[in-house]
C-alpha cells in the first residue's frame, strides 16, 4: 500500500563494537547492533495512521471494522497513553477497563482461548505416554520377539524399536509438518498428526514380530514430529505475550502428565501376564481421542490466516480468543504492520529457499541456533536416559521389576508436579534465567545418582539414594529444560519460516533422542551406571555454556517484536555475556560486591517486567489527574512513563 509505514526509526545512529554505522535513524533487522526494541507504528502522524488503516481496511475485506481498527491502531501506537486519545476514536469507559486489566490481571482471558490451549496440550500427552509404555514393554517384550539376550545385536535391535518414533519424527514427521500447515492449517496439521498417534499405537500393541513393532512405531513417528511442531507453534500464536510462555508450556506439562499417566498404567497392568507389555504399549491411544474430535472446535491461528491473506477469518479468530473487539483491532493491526516488515526482509520464497535461510539469513540464523540449542541440551541434560530407561536403570541398580515399575512411576509424578512452578515463573523470570538455574543443579544431582549406585547392594541405603537423587534430578528438570525448548522454538522464528523453524528444532532434539535411545543400552554395558551418569554430568555443563552464550531472552515480547531481539549480532550478545554479565554476576554474587544494576543489552521502548507496566500506568493516571487539575505537571513522568511518547501524543491531540 502508498501509505504503509515502512521505516523503523530512532533518534540516533549505531556505532557500536566496531561496526559500521547505519543510516542515522534506522534499525537492521539483520544487525542490530543497538539492540533497539522498537514499535513500527512510532513516529507516524496520526492522521497518516488513520489513512493508512483506512486502506488497509478495504484491501483485507474488513472495511465494517475500520472504526474499531482505527481505534486499535492509535493504542498499539502508544500503549502507555491509550486514554489520552480524544474526538470520535476516544475509547468508552469499557474499552479502557479491558485494557487496564490486561496489565492488572493478566491471566483474565476468554475460554476460547484456554479451551484450545487445552486442547492442544492433550497432544502432548500422547508423546509422554508412548515414551513410559515402551518403558515398562522393554522388560518383557524384547525376551517374547527373541531379542532379549545381552549380545550387541539384540540390544541394538530393541534400542532400534525404542528409537522408531523419533527415527520417523526426526527424518519424516518435523519436515512435512510445513508443507501440512501451508494447505491444511494448524488444526488440520494437528487432525491428521493425531490420527497417526492413533492408529499405529494399536497396532503396536497386535504386533506379532518385532520387525512388526518397529514400523508401527515408526510411524507413530510421523505423528509425533507433526504435532510436535505444529502444537507449540499453534499455542503461541493465539496466545498474548504476557502469558505466552506460561501457555506455551503447556506442551510440556501434559508431556509429563503423560509420562505420569504411562507408568501409572504400566503399574495398573504389570500384573497380568504375557500381555502386560502389549497393555503397556497399546493404552496411549488414549489422548489422542479428544484431540481428534476437538481440534476443530478451536479457532484457527490468526496468524496463519493472515498469513494465506484470510484476514476476516483472522479477526474472527482474534475476537474469540481476547477479551474484547479492541484488543482484537490492536492485535490485527500491530501483527499486521510486523509480518510487512518481514515481508521485505525475506520475500517470496519456496520450501527449499526457505529451508537454506535458516542458516543463511542472519536474522533467521540467530534464531536456529538458539532453537537448536535448547533442543540439543534437552537430550544432554540426561532426562531421557531417565525417561526411556528409568526401569532398565533402576533394576540395573538392585530394583526388582516390580520395584523399578514403582521408582519410575515416581519419578513421573515429581517430573509432573514440579513442571507447575514454570506457569508463574516462565514469564516472570524468563525463559533464560530458569536454563541457566537448572541447568547446573541437574549435574551435581547427575553425578551424586551415579556415585550412589557404587554403595555396596548389600546396605539399604543404595536403592533409597539412587532413587532419592534421581528425583532431585527431576525437580530441577521439570520447570527449566523440561518447558523451555519446545515454548522457546516456537517463538523465535518469524511466521514465514515459523513451521519450518520449529520443524528443523524438534528433528534436532527427537533426532538425537533416537541416537540416545539406539546406544543407551550399549553405554550402560560399557560404562555402567555410574559411567553414563558422570558422562551426561559432564554434557550439562557442556549446555549449560552454550545457552550462556548463544540463547537470548524472550520474555513477555509479542512475536513479531522477537524480530528486534534476534537482530542482535550473536558476537554482540556473546560480548555482552562475558564482559558485562559475568564481571557483574562475580562481583556481585561471588566477592558480594555492591557494584549496582546489571546494565541491559536490550533498549526497550517499554518495559517488559510486569510491575513496571503496573506501575507505569498508575504514573500515567498521575499525570493525566494533574493535568485535569491544572497543576500544568505534563512535562515530565514518573518511573515507567516515557516522556518522548507522552510528546507524540501531545502532538497528536
Amino acid at each position: 500500500m502508498a501509505n504503509e509505514p515502512k521505516p523503523l526509526k530512532t533518534n540516533e545512529s549505531h556505532l557500536q563494537h566496531g561496526e559500521l554505522a547505519q543510516p542515522a535513524g534506522y534499525i537492521d533487522l539483520n544487525a542490530n547492533v543497538g539492540a533497539k526494541i522498537k514499535n513500527p507504528l512510532a513516529g507516524i502522524s496520526q492522521e497518516t495512521l488513520l489513512r493508512n488503516v483506512e486502506v488497509f481496511a478495504q484491501e483485507k475485506g474488513l472495511s465494517e471494522h475500520t472504526a474499531i481498527l482505527q481505534k486499535g491502531a492509535l493504542v498499539a501506537q502508544d500503549p502507555a497513553n491509550y486514554e489520552d486519545i480524544i474526538g470520535e476514536h476516544a475509547l468508552s469507559p469499557d474499552e479502557v477497563d479491558q485494557l487496564r486489566n490486561e496489565v492488572l490481571h493478566k491471566w483474565r482471558h476468554p475460554w476460547a482461548l484456554y479451551v484450545t490451549i487445552f486442547v492442544c496440550s492433550i497432544g502432548a500427552a500422547v508423546q509422554g505416554w508412548d515414551q513410559t509404555g515402551s518403558n515398562g514393554a522393554n522388560l518383557s517384550f524384547p525376551q517374547v520377539f527373541g531379542i532379549g539376550s545381552d549380545s550387541t545385536k539384540d540390544k541394538l535391535l530393541v534400542g532400534l524399536v525404542n528409537g522408531a518414533p523419533y527415527i520417523g519424527s526426526a527424518f519424516v514427521g518435523c519436515w512435512v509438518s510445513d508443507p501440512l500447515n501451508f494447505y491444511l492449517g494448524r488444526r488440520g496439521t494437528i487432525f491428521i498428526a493425531a490420527i497417526f498417534c492413533f492408529l499405529p499405537i494399536l497396532g503396536s500393541a497386535f504386533s506379532q514380530t518385532w520387525r512388526q513393532l518397529f514400523v508401527c512405531r515408526l510411524l507413530l513417528g510421523f505423528g509425533m514430529g507433526a504435532k510436535g511442531s505444529t502444537v507449540p507453534i499453534y499455542a503461541a500464536e493465539n496466545s498474548p505475550a504476557a502469558i505466552r510462555g506460561a501457555l506455551v508450556m503447556s506442551w510440556q506439562l501434559w508431556t509429563a502428565f503423560g509420562i505420569f499417566l504411562g507408568y501409572s498404567a504400566n503399574l495398573a497392568v504389570a500384573h497380568t501376564g504375557k500381555i502386560a507389555w502389549r497393555l503397556q504399549l497399546g493404552s496411549a491411544f488414549i489422548p489422542a481421542v479428544p484431540l481428534l474430535f476437538l481440534i476443530f472446535l478451536c479457532p484457527e491461528s490468526p496468524r496463519w490466516c493472515m498469513k494465506k491473506n484470510r484476514y476476516p477469518q483472522a479477526f474472527k479468530s482474534l475476537l474469540r480468543l481476547r477479551n474484547d473487539p479492541l484488543q482484537a483491532a490492536r492485535d490485527m493491526y500491530y501483527i499486521h504492520c510486523q509480518l510487512e516488515i518481514e515481508k521485505e526482509i525475506i520475500g517470496d520464497s519456496n520450501y527449499i529457499i526457505r529451508f537454506t535461510q535458516l542458516f543463511t539469513i542472519p536474522r533467521i540464523r540467530r534464531a536456529t541456533l538458539a532453537s537448536f540449542t535448547v533442543m540439543i541440551a534437552q537430550q544432554m541434560c540426561g532426562i531421557n536416559i531417565i525417561a526411556f530407561y528409568s526401569s532398565t536403570i533402576f533394576a540395573n541398580s538392585g530394583f526388582t521389576p516390580y520395584q523399578a515399575l514403582f521408582a519410575s512411576w515416581g519419578f513421573g509424578l515429581i517430573n509432573f508436579l514440579f513442571a507447575f512452578p514454570a506457569l508463574w515463573t516462565i514469564d516472570t523470570y524468563g525463559r533464560r534465567t530458569l536454563l541457566l538455574f537448572t541447568f547446573p543443579n541437574m549435574a551435581w544431582s547427575l553425578l551424586a545418582a551415579g556415585l550412589c549406585s557404587l554403595i555396596s547392594l548389600r546396605l539399604t541405603a543404595h536403592l533409597a539414594l539412587v532413587a532419592m537423587f534421581i528425583y532431585i534430578f527431576a525437580i530441577f528438570y521439570s520447570p527449566g529444560e523440561g518447558p523451555v525448548p519446545f515454548t522457546y522454538s516456537a517463538e523465535v522464528f518469524p511466521l514465514s519460516h515459523r513451521e519450518l523453524g520449529m520443524g528443523w528444532a524438534v528433528a534436532t532434539c527427537l533426532f538425537w533422542a533416537c541416537v540416545l535411545t539406539l546406544f543407551l543400552p550399549l553405554m550402560l554395558t560399557a560404562m555402567n551406571t555410574v559411567g553414563v551418569f558422570g558422562f551426561y554430568a559432564g554434557t550439562n555443563i557442556i549446555a549449560l555454556v552454550m545457552i550462556f552464550l548463544w540463547v537470548p531472552e524472550t520474555k513477555q515480547r509479542t512475536l513479531e517484536e522477537l524480530d528486534y531481539i534476534f537482530a542482535v549480532p550473536t558476537r554482540t550478545h556473546m560480548r555482552y555475556q562475558t564482559s558485562t554479565v559475568l564481571p557483574w554476576w562475580f562481583n556481585t554474587w561471588i566477592m558480594r560486591r555492591n557494584v549496582g544494576p546489571l546494565e541491559p543489552l536490550y533498549k526497550f521502548e517499554d518495559s517488559a517486567n510486569d510491575q513496571d507496566k503496573i506501575d507505569a500506568m498508575y504514573a500515567a493516571d498521575k499525570v493525566r489527574a494533574d493535568r485535569k487539575a491544572g497543576n500544568g505537571n505534563f512535562n515530565g513522568v514518573t518511573s515507567g512513563v516515557h516522556v518522548e511518547n507522552q510528546e507524540s501524543t501531545e502532538k497528536q491531540l
